[in-house]
């Protein structure tokens, strides 16, 4: 992962608020069943699909009880207390409660002391390419280690934390278990979700934490794998730039993880004309997205953001316009944010038959005349 740079972030769609021409061909749209805009999945992993395995993903609403754990190395023993470490990524609850309205809760418990792993720092894997089997064992290690000192009956999740001194951890993966292998167990519990923090975290800040718990909840990574890392999103969304200045999940993120309701979409999924009052996403309350559906696994998505809440260092406000195809994998651009066309005040997708005009906008948040054809 990268700072995003100024191309990257330059191609988000934030739309000015300007009145802009309605074609009169177009009828008013009867408003469609929202279930009508909801993806069903195309990869059979992190997708934008709504039908997020509830087997293999944790539900993203309620509280989440997290033994967080610090672990130390033959070869890189930790010098001085955890409780740095704890502060560090401590602010990610609230950060998270604030992005889900209240509708997600993360409790972590903080084992204070150093568990020391059984082997070297650098007979892990991270350095090579960090293997399913290689990370299973690395969590496997450092659960049997701590098991003497905590009752892991009690969590939801774990995380583990490694010493400073351990440059070979270096960076943040997620654990999901695999539900066909005896996989981690400990008190009589089986670890089905984890993340293992690398030093990647003291660069990142405790939004990592956001991030990696996002793919416990079944959240793709926004990013590129290749080329350009942050082409598809920029800043948007902390799953693509943890650092960037907009983190707040997506309207249709939040839908996806229960966090917005059903009655807080808007979903165009015929031909006609429909006018959307929007609220901002980084406030609670009211319309969070209008959704238009353009085939069996992709739609545009408008949603109104705001420099407040856990964007308040974003430079831009407006209308943010976006494609999500929940058939493209992860790291592949399941989400790309599109520039407008014109002066900035609508977004045109001919082939699609899809038309976005910004009506209007101003503190409580802006409105949209969507035209499908």
């Amino acid at each position: 992962m990268r700072t995003p740079t100024p191309t990257a972030v330059a191609a988000a769609a934030l739309l000015g608020c300007l009145t802009v021409p309605t074609p009169a061909v177009a009828a008013p749209a009867a408003p469609a069943p929202v279930r009508d805009c909801a993806l069903e999945g195309a990869t059979g992993w992190t997708d934008e699909g709504h039908d997020t395995d509830p087997v293999q993903f944790r539900r993203a609403t309620g509280t989440h009880r997290a033994l967080m754990l610090f672990v130390d190395f033959p070869d890189a023993p930790a010098t001085g207390s955890t409780d740095p470490y704890a502060a560090h990524l401590a602010p990610a609850a609230d950060w998270l409660r604030t992005a889900s309205y209240g509708r997600t809760r993360l409790d972590v418990t903080p084992l204070r002391r150093w568990i020391r792993m059984p082997a070297a720092s650098t007979s892990y894997g991270f350095q090579r390419g960090l293997t399913f089997e290689a990370h299973e064992r690395y969590l496997r290690d450092a659960v049997t280690a701590a098991d003497p000192h905590a009752d892991f009956s009690g969590y939801d999740m774990v995380y583990v934390v490694p010493a400073r001194e351990a440059s070979a951890i270096s960076f943040s993966p997620t654990y999901l278990f695999d539900p066909a292998t005896p996989g981690v167990t400990a008190d009589g519990t089986r670890v089905r979700w984890a993340v293992t923090f690398g030093q990647d975290m003291w660069r990142w800040g405790p939004k990592v934490l956001a991030h990696e718990t996002g793919h416990v909840f079944g959240l793709p990574d926004l990013y590129a794998f290749t080329g350009e890392t942050h082409r598809f999103v920029g800043g948007w969304d902390v799953m693509g730039n943890i650092a960037g200045a907009a983190p707040q999940y997506l309207g249709w993120h939040s839908w996806k993880l229960g966090w917005t309701r059903d009655d807080q979409v808007a979903c165009v999924a015929a031909p006609g004309r429909r006018t959307v009052r929007l609220t901002p996403v980084e406030r609670p309350g009211g319309t969070k997205v209008a959704v238009v559906r353009t085939g069996p696994t992709t739609a545009y998505v408008a949603e109104s953001r705001r420099a407040e809440g856990n964007d308040t260092g974003s430079p831009s406000t407006g209308v943010l316009i976006y494609k999500v195809d929940s058939a493209v994998p992860t790291g592949e651009g399941p989400v790309r944010v599109v520039r407008a066309h014109g002066p900035g005040e609508s977004f045109t997708d001919p082939a699609a038959g899809v038309r976005i005009d910004v009506v209007a906008g101003g503190g409580a948040g802006d409105v949209v005349r969507i035209v499908t054809s």
